[in-house]
């Protein structure tokens, strides 16, 4: 089994290059330079987000192959992207490599990711690649487009917008526990729990939906769900200066995570709001708005939006249960003390 340190650094980058489809007529520098050129999309803003996944943090192989890997590390960008109302445009790519990984390893990761930036028609620009002596690290920046007027951003969002999210939350952790407990996965039958270890894999970003609402300024504010609603809803309040009210019995839990979580002994509601890899939208969208967010509702091709509560005046944050209202839990946090 070669190796990347076999192969050496040269040799590995022409490999990815061969994978790589010609650059379109605006990128009239790709790969191969100290730097990518790209044409600026006229009357448009730029808009950069990256985002690094650490084995072993974010991603343990065995349980993940590595083009979900690829196509993982590329779809948490544009996420983001998605959440701005930003169409994707180019990514580059940086490997923080073991020698002693696969070269065919390294090939399924730029195979996922190549799969997921042609389905957005996104160009891979370039990139880095080193070596590691610690864990697999992969690294993606990603630059999208959006006119000025119709950026999305958490810091716009009013007392008395509503809340909507996209999507049904919970299956991202309701996968990766799955697989923590037997990294075979779910009998095949097992239909609902298969979508749930199926999205922790290969999430699907919402990009034409976060574009649709910064066109139609359906929206006022925006946050993707990366790292669970109970903290979409904390970074979206903190910074428009409001409160929120959730309404527990609202929030859409994927079916295949409400029954695994009950099964295991946990609330279904705490873990979906506690739980990250959903990559879905939290949007505020202002009661005069209605009209617009619904026409948007309906090209959402099958992707469903729930109203789940709204903004407030009071600077707390209430998650309204039948046992009564509480505070609202946190969500992820990288260096949150176990």
């Amino acid at each position: 089994m070669d190796t990347v340190g076999d192969l050496g650094e040269a040799a590995l980058i022409q490999r990815i290059r061969d994978r790589v489809p010609p650059a379109p007529a605006w990128v009239p520098v790709g790969i191969g330079d100290d730097a990518a050129v790209v044409e600026p999309q006229r009357g448009t803003l730029d808009v950069f987000t990256t985002d690094t996944l650490v084995e072993g943090i974010h991603f343990d192989l065995a349980f993940i192959s590595p083009a979900d890997l690829g196509h993982k590390t590329l779809a948490v960008n544009l996420s983001d992207l998605a959440a701005m109302g930003a169409t994707p445009r180019v990514a580059l790519l940086s490997l923080v490599l073991p020698a002693t990984m696969a070269t065919r390893a390294v090939d399924g990761v730029v195979e996922g990711m190549l799969a997921l930036a042609d389905a957005h028609n996104v160009a891979l620009v370039g990139g880095n690649i080193t070596r590691s002596t610690g864990p697999l690290v992969l690294g993606v920046t990603a630059v999208g487009s959006v006119r000025r007027r119709r950026v999305l951003t958490r810091a716009a969002g009013r007392p008395g917008d509503e809340l909507w999210v996209s999507g049904a939350l919970g299956a991202g952790a309701a996968g990766l526990a799955c697989l923590q407990g037997d990294p075979l996965g779910p009998a095949a039958e097992d239909h609902e729990l298969t979508a749930c270890v199926g999205h922790y894999r290969r999430p699907e970003p919402r990009v034409r939906i976060g574009v649709l609402l910064g066109r139609n300024k359906a929206a006022r504010a925006a946050v993707d769900l990366s790292d669970g609603l109970a903290d979409g809803v904390r970074q979206l309040a903190s910074a428009s200066g409001v409160g929120a009210t959730v309404d527990g019995s609202a929030v859409p839990i994927a079916p295949g995570a409400r029954r695994w979580f009950a099964a295991q002994d946990r609330d279904p509601l705490e873990a979906a709001l506690a739980g990250g890899d959903d990559y879905e939208l939290l949007v505020a969208v202002p009661r005069a708005h209605r009209r617009r967010f619904a026409a948007i509702r309906k090209l959402t091709r099958g992707v469903p939006f729930t109203r789940i509560g709204e903004l407030t005046k009071t600077l707390e944050l209430v998650l309204r249960t039948t046992s009564g209202d509480k505070q609202m839990p946190s969500g992820y946090e990288h260096f949150k003390q176990a």
